[in-house]
Order: structure tokens, then sequence, then C-alpha cells
């Protein structure tokens, strides 16, 4: 595939190469202790997938136990208010545990189960919805699980720590830094460390050090394996064609290149991933790392090298959003390799049109969005209105929102 900012064909399935990176992307960037490890993963996982034994149970439980395949729903009255383009929503709200976070739990614990013989789990969480998967994936197998969150995300996602522990899992409160995902990740990788002969760090997004991105991205990457064929299929509650444009909300970005992956050869499908604008670009209190030229530049974070959000001194910069998933200063290095090919487009979102889209989505389709996804809704009601009626929007719907009402009704004003 050719790209306009290219002269060169883009192999897709040529990333990452046997480095881990993705063109000047990715890497492993972490203690010569952990490099063992990290070696150990690649090889349980590339043995994995060619294990058709292994493949085979995985596709049992996300079909059995996830609910796999999620459905496909047309927005109709979402669609006929904004008069533009046909909205179809990619389910992920419904699957097990209530977001697409369970894909690469689920897998990534049972191949610490079945190929790692490790015996004890370690996961980091904003929003807590991977926090609430990754303690789900471990009660179903029986593996102890501890899990890092930041103290002003644990305020803000209460029931998801509460779920989180009703499920046999430890949450350990971190102080430290902003107290949000990037010192959960700091405090996970510090257990990891000391305990890496026994446990397994199970990263919730994709980024991190090679083979976190592929990895992650390879299970994930069934949101659009399913989604390529219902949207041909109209029995499935497709429109009998792939869709014009396909939107996510990107913090690390495992649900975008979830949905993306299997549509990168597709030339005629736009891709689009909405970060979080927070406060606004001007104001400095967002996590937009591609939509700031002053602080998102190249840097390494927490094993990987990718766009960062940092201050003029190189140190990581206070972020901001009113969704906990999206509060992260980097972003997965498969999503800057797309930016920089030409093969995806990124944009923002703010907390007030974030609030416009969860609120439209409640009203008019009778369906509860994760603030994360509200993101993509958000920038859908202006890009909707900007396309004809014969073209075709499929925006992924990464988790459901009842994690955050209390957030939502302090931000309208209502006790919670």
């Amino acid at each position: 595939m050719t790209l306009s900012n290219t002269s060169q064909p883009v192999n897709f399935g040529a990333v990452p190469d046997e480095t881990g990176r993705f063109g000047p992307y990715g890497g492993k960037y972490v203690p010569e202790t952990l490099m063992p490890a990290l070696d150990e993963l690649e090889e349980a996982y590339l043995n994995a997938r060619g294990d058709k034994e292994f493949m085979a149970e995985l596709a049992h439980l996300q079909h059995t136990y996830v609910g796999r395949p999620t459905p496909l729903s047309y927005a109709r009255r979402l669609s006929e208010e904004l008069g533009g383009a046909q909205i179809y929503l990619k389910r992920e709200d419904l699957a097990h545990s209530g977001a697409h976070k369970i894909n690469n739990a689920l897998g990534q614990a049972l191949l610490m189960k079945r190929k790692m013989g490790k015996t004890r789990i370690v996961a980091e969480t904003g929003a807590g919805q991977h926090g609430v998967a990754t303690a789900t994936a471990a009660a179903l197998l029986g593996i102890e699980c501890i899990v890092y969150m930041g103290t002003v995300d644990m305020e803000r996602q209460k029931p998801n720590v509460f779920r989180m522990q009703l499920l046999g899992t430890e949450v350990r409160a971190v102080d430290s830094g902003s107290q949000t995902l990037k010192d959960a990740i700091n405090e996970a990788i510090r257990d990891w460390v000391t305990n890496v002969e026994t446990t397994h760090y199970l990263l919730g997004s994709a980024l991190g050090p090679h083979p976190y991105p592929a990895m992650v991205r390879d299970f994930q990457s069934i949101i659009g394996l399913e989604a390529h064929s219902q949207m041909q299929d109209p029995a499935e509650g497709g429109p009998g064609r792939l869709p014009d444009v396909i939107v996510a909300c990107v913090g690390g970005g495992s649900n975008a290149i979830g949905i993306f992956h299997p549509f990168l050869e597709e030339e005629s499908v736009r891709l689009i991933g909405v970060e979080a604008g927070g406060h606004g670009i001007e104001d400095g209190a967002h996590a937009a790392r591609f939509a700031d030229p002053q602080r998102g530049r190249l840097g390494v974070l927490q094993g990987t090298k990718s766009y960062v959000l940092q201050d003029s001194d190189g140190q990581i910069a206070i972020t901001h959003s009113i969704s906990a998933g999206l509060d992260y200063a980097s972003v997965g290095p498969e999503h800057a390799w797309l930016r920089d090919v030409g093969r995806s487009e990124y944009t923002y979102c703010t907390d007030v049109q974030t609030l416009n889209g969860f609120n439209a989505l409640c009203e008019l389709e009778g369906i509860i969005p994760a603030l994360e996804s509200a993101h993509a809704i958000g920038y859908v009601l202006e890009l909707a209105p900007q396309m004809t009626k014969d073209q075709v929007i499929l925006v992924n719907l990464s988790g459901r929102g009842d994690k955050d009402l209390g957030t939502v009704m302090q931000a309208i004003g209502r006790d919670s």
C-alpha cells in the first residue's frame, strides 16, 4: 500500500521488526534485569500463536465467557439528529466486565498460565477497566493478582475499585507524582522488577517495551476482525459495506489499534484516533500528545520510544482528562508510526465536547458510554454533519459508562 506522504509502499505486516520497532518508535528501554523476562514473554507469545490448542482454548473463552462476537449497532436516532453520515457502533461495552480490556487481559493471563509457569500477576489501571478485566481473568484462572492505581483515579473510579476487590484482587494505592496512570505503571514495574521470577506484568495498553505493543494489538485485533465482517453483512447489523471512517479514542491506544489494524490495507477507510483535549490545548491541561507542538515530542517513557508530553527540560508533563483512562502522557508506538506514514489521523476532543457526546448517546440511543468512548462520540458530533447521508462512520464504543457516573454528576453540578 502506497500512502500520500511517502513514496515507498508500506508493509503493515512487517512491523514491528525483530527489535520491536515501528519505524523509529517502540523498542525495549528497561533495566537489564527485565530483559530475560521480556525475552521469555516474546518466546511464549510466539509459541502460543502457533499452538492450535492454545488458540482454540482462547477462542472458546472469548465466545462462552467474554460473549464474543460483540454486536454492531446502528445509531439511527443519533444519525438522524446529526443529519449527515450513518453512524454504527462496535459494542465493546457489551463484553464481559464492560469494556474491550478483557480481550487482552484474558489473552495474557491464559498465556501466563499455560506457557510461562508464573504464579502472580501485577497490573496497572487508570479508569479501572483494565484492572477489572485483569481481576476477572485472574479469578477465572485462579491466579494471584495485584493492581496498582493512582489515588486520584481511585477516588474518581470508586465502583471499579470495589469491583476489583470483590473479584479477589488487591488494589494498591499510588500516591506519588500525579497519582494517576503514569504513576501506577511506575509502581507496577517496580513490583515486576522485584519479583520477576514469579510475576507477570499484565500491561493493559499497546505501549511499553516490546513485545507488549504488538501482543496487545494482536489480542485486541479481534475487534476489527469482527467489525470488518459485520459491516459487510446486513444480517449482522451492518450496512453491507465497509465504513468510510473509523473513529476510536486514543489513550495508550489499545482499543483504537484493535479496530484499526484489520482495516490498515483498506485504502478507502479513514482511521481517526481521538485524544483527550482536556481543558484545551492552549490551556496545557490535556493529554493530546500529537496536538501540542510545544510539549508533544519524541521521548522514552516506561519502556518505549514514542510521542511524550514533556516540558522544556524534558520532564514528563502533568496531564489532564475528564477520563481517567486517557489521562496519560504518552501514546503507543504503532500509533506514532501510523501517523508518520499517513495511514491514520489524530485529533482531540475537550472535556466539554466529551460530555456533549456522552449526553447525546445517552439521550438518543439509550447507551451510557464510558467517558473514554465519549471522546470518540464527541468528535463524531462534529464530523458526521460534514459528511453525506450515504457515507458511514464506525465508532469503537470501547466501554460502558457506569464507572463514570460520579465524575459526570460532579461535572454537571449534581451531588454524587
